[in-house]
C-alpha cells in the first residue's frame, strides 16, 4: 500500500477528530487571522490571531453551550452568516457537539431562509446579525423547530416583544454557557467526539440550484475526514502556507478549505467582506488562495482598463505582454507535459522577461507577492485568460467538483497542471465518462443523497455508487478531465448541430475586456444570439476616452457608440469559431447580471433560464423575422 493510500484509508470517524489531533500537535501555532474593524470605520483595520488552542477554546465553549442548550447527535443547526473567523469557530463547535451545519448565504431572503431551516428542522440558527435574526423572526411561525437563534453581533443580539424566553441570545452568552457546562462536565465534548460515527451526517448544503427549490446534500463526517486527507495528499498545501480564506463558507468548497487546514495545519486569513480583497492582499500576502473565475475575470478586466487609460503606448504593451504571457505558458505548459521542465526558447523566454518586468511583476505584487497558487472553481475559466495569469506567474489551478461530490473531487496537480483542464482525480475518487459524454465519479466524497427526497437522489445516484454530475466531460490518456459544458446547457440548433455556449462564452472573455457576462442563446434556433452584460468600471472607463464622459452607465449602455464597440469583438469571436456557433446577433443588457436580481447563484454561478427569461423580450427581438429550418 502506498503512503498516499495508508494516508487516506486510516483516516479518522470524523473532523472533529482531526482537530483534536491538530491542537494536540500544535497548540501555540497560529490557526487563524482576523481583521477588526478601526472604530467608526476610519483608519486600516486591526488583524487579530488565534493559535490552535486558543481556538479550541473558543471551539468547546460553543460546543457545550449548544450541548446545554439540548443539541442531540446529529440535530441541525444552521449557520447564516458572510466568512468570518466565527463561522469557523461555529461551525467547528456544531461538529464537536455532535451536530450537522446547515449553511444558509446570508444573501438568501426570508422566504428561503425558511425553507431551508424548516426542511432540515434546525433546531439553532447562528446568525451573523440583526438582519439574518430579521428573517427569522419573520418566518417565527413556520419555524416550530427553532428554539434559539444566537446572534454573533453582540450589538444586534436584542430579543424583542413577542420573541420566546431565551429565544434569542449572543455568541459571547453561549461561549459563556458553555464555559460553565464544561465546569460541571469537562469531558462532554470529548466525549460528544468520540462517539462520532463516519457516516453520521455532518452537513446538510442546500444546492442553489438555478430552477425550483434547492435540494439538500447529505455529506457525513467521513466526506471530510477523506477530503482532509486527499487534498493534503495531493500536495497543493504544506504547513507552512498561509491561506487568504474570503469564498463564502456557505459553499461546499469552503468547507474543503478549512478540513484541509486542519490537517496540515497552516494559518488562515479569515475575512468574507469581497470589497476588501485587494486591500487585505498586500497585507495578508497569501502562499495561496481560492476564487471563482469571475474574481480573475475582473482582475483582467481591471488591468487592461488600467493599461488603456494610461494613453496608446501602455495599452501596446500591454497588449504585446498579453500575447507573451499567453505564449510563454503554452510553451512551458507542453514542454513540462512532455520532458518535466518549464523550458522556452531563448527568443520567447528574453520577450518573457521583459514583459515580467513592465507587466507581470506588478500583477503578482497586487496579489501580495507570494502568491505560489491559486485554486479556482465552481464553473469554468476561460483558457485565455488562464494562460494570461499563467505566463505572468499567476498559477491558477482549476479544480472541479459538485457539492453532491463535497466539492473537490479533481484538482490541477502543482507544477504539471494544464490550463483549460481541471486536472486529475483526488486520491480515492473514481471517474468514467458515459456513453453520452457524462462525467460519472464514485468515491469517499459522494452524498448520502438529497435529504427526505430519495426519489430526488435515485435520479443522479446509482445502486453502485456513481454519481451522475450532469457535466459533459473529455479525459486525456494521463487522466486529465476537460468540462465541457453543463449536459442540461447543451445547444441544439434547429440546424441539427450542437454548440456548447460555455465554450464560446469563455472565448469571448478572453477577447473583450469591457465584458461581465455573456449568455450564448440558440436551442431550436437557426442561429446563435447573445445576450452580453458589460462591466461597469471598464466601460465606464472607456466611456471617458470616447466623448461619452458624464453619462451614467445605464446611458452608456445604450449609447451607439458602446454597441458599435461591442459589436468589433464579436466579430473578432466569430472569426475562430465553426459556421454553426458564429453569434449573428447580439442585445447589450442594460444592467450587469448580479446575484440580487436573482441572475447569479451566490457562487457566481449563470442561472441560465433566469435570465433568458427575464430578458425574453430582446432574445424574441433578435429572431423577429428570421425564418426557423
Amino acid at each position: 500500500m502506498s503512503d498516499t493510500q495508508t494516508l487516506i484509508e486510516n483516516r479518522p470517524p470524523s473532523v472533529a477528530a482531526l482537530f483534536l489531533e491538530r491542537v494536540a500537535a500544535t497548540p501555540h501555532a497560529e490557526a487563524y487571522r482576523y481583521p477588526v474593524p478601526a472604530a467608526g470605520g476610519q483608519g486600516p483595520d486591526d488583524w487579530k490571531s488565534l493559535s490552535w488552542g486558543q481556538a479550541a477554546e473558543r471551539v468547546f465553549a460553543i460546543a457545550a453551550g449548544l450541548i446545554d442548550l439540548g443539541l442531540e447527535s446529529e440535530q441541525r443547526v444552521a449557520l447564516a452568516s458572510n466568512t468570518r473567523v466565527e463561522w469557523i469557530l461555529g461551525d467547528l463547535g456544531v461538529m464537536c457537539a455532535g451536530g450537522a451545519v446547515t449553511t444558509i448565504y446570508p444573501t438568501t431572503n426570508a422566504e428561503e431562509s425558511a425553507y431551508i431551516l424548516a426542511d432540515s428542522e434546525s433546531r439553532v440558527l447562528i446568525a451573523e446579525d440583526g438582519a439574518q435574526l430579521a428573517k427569522a423572526r419573520e418566518r417565527r411561525a413556520e419555524l416550530p423547530h427553532l428554539t434559539h437563534v444566537v446572534v454573533v453581533e453582540t450589538a444586534d443580539a436584542v430579543a424583542a416583544e413577542g420573541d420566546p424566553d431565551g429565544w434569542v441570545l449572543s455568541l459571547a452568552d453561549l461561549e459563556a454557557r458553555g464555559k460553565e457546562y464544561l465546569a460541571k462536565h469537562p469531558e462532554a465534548v470529548k466525549e460528544r467526539i468520540g462517539a462520532i460515527t463516519a457516516d453520521q451526517l455532518a452537513t446538510l448544503i442546500y444546492t442553489s440550484g438555478t430552477t425550483g427549490r434547492p435540494k439538500g446534500v447529505r455529506l457525513p463526517h467521513d466526506n471530510w475526514s477523506y477530503m482532509a486527507k486527499a487534498t493534503v495528499a495531493t500536495g497543493l498545501i504544506t504547513k507552512d502556507d498561509v491561506q487568504y480564506l474570503w469564498l463564502p463558507l456557505a459553499h461546499v468548497f469552503g468547507k474543503v478549505l478549512t478540513s484541509g487546514q486542519i490537517e496540515v495545519g497552516h494559518v488562515t486569513a479569515v475575512d468574507g467582506r469581497i470589497d476588501k480583497i485587494i486591500e487585505n492582499l498586500p497585507i495578508v500576502q497569501p502562499t495561496y488562495m481560492a476564487a471563482v473565475p469571475r474574481i480573475f475575470e475582473k482582475v483582467y478586466n481591471g488591468v487592461a482598463a488600467k493599461a488603456r487609460a494610461g494613453g496608446g503606448a501602455k495599452y501596446k504593451i500591454f497588449q504585446w505582454s498579453v500575447g507573451v504571457a499567453r505564449e510563454y505558458a503554452k510553451v512551458t505548459q507542453d514542454n513540462f507535459r512532455r520532458t518535466g521542465q518549464a523550458t522556452a526558447p531563448f527568443g520567447l523566454a528574453t520577450k518573457h522577461k521583459i514583459a515580467d518586468a513592465l507587466v507581470f511583476s506588478k500583477l503578482r505584487d497586487a496579489f501580495g507577492g507570494n502568491l505560489r497558487a491559486a485554486v479556482s472553481g465552481a464553473s469554468a475559466l476561460a483558457p485565455d485568460i488562464g494562460y494570461f495569469f499563467s505566463g505572468a506567474g499567476i498559477h491558477i489551478l482549476e479544480g472541479y467538483g459538485l457539492t453532491e461530490s463535497s466539492a473537490a473531487s479533481f484538482v490541477n496537480p502543482g507544477e504539471a497542471y494544464r490550463t483549460g483542464t481541471v486536472g486529475k482525480p483526488l486520491p480515492g475518487t473514481e471517474v468514467r465518462i458515459a456513453d453520452d459524454g457524462e462525467v460519472l465519479l464514485r468515491g469517499p466524497g459522494i452524498m448520502q443523497g438529497y435529504h427526505g427526497q430519495p426519489e430526488k437522489t435515485a435520479e443522479v445516484l446509482e445502486s453502485d455508487g456513481w454519481l451522475h454530475t450532469g457535466d459533459i466531460g473529455e479525459l486525456s490518456a494521463d487522466g486529465y478531465l476537460r468540462i465541457t459544458d453543463r449536459k442540461k446547457d447543451l445547444i441544439k440548433t434547429s440546424g441539427g448541430k450542437y454548440v456548447a455556449p460555455a465554450e464560446v462564452e469563455g472565448q469571448f472573455k478572453a477577447i473583450c475586456p469591457y465584458v461581465s457576462t455573456i449568455v450564448v442563446h440558440g436551442a431550436d434556433r437557426n442561429f446563435c444570439s447573445a445576450l452580453i452584460a458589460l462591466d461597469e468600471p471598464s466601460i465606464l472607463g472607456w466611456a471617458v476616452e470616447n466623448g461619452l464622459e458624464g453619462k451614467t452607465y445605464a446611458q452608456v449602455l445604450a449609447a451607439p457608440e458602446t454597441n458599435r464597440l461591442i459589436e468589433t469583438y464579436v466579430q473578432t469571436l466569430n472569426e475562430g469559431l465553426q459556421r454553426w456557433q458564429t453569434v449573428k446577433k447580439f442585445r447589450i443588457l442594460p444592467r450587469d447580471l448580479d446575484v440580487e436580481h436573482g441572475d447569479l447563484t451566490p457562487s457566481l454561478k449563470l442561472k441560465r433560464p433566469v435570465v433568458e427569461r427575464e430578458f425574453k423580450h430582446l432574445i424574441d427581438e433578435m429572431y423577429e423575422g428570421t425564418r426557423e429550418l
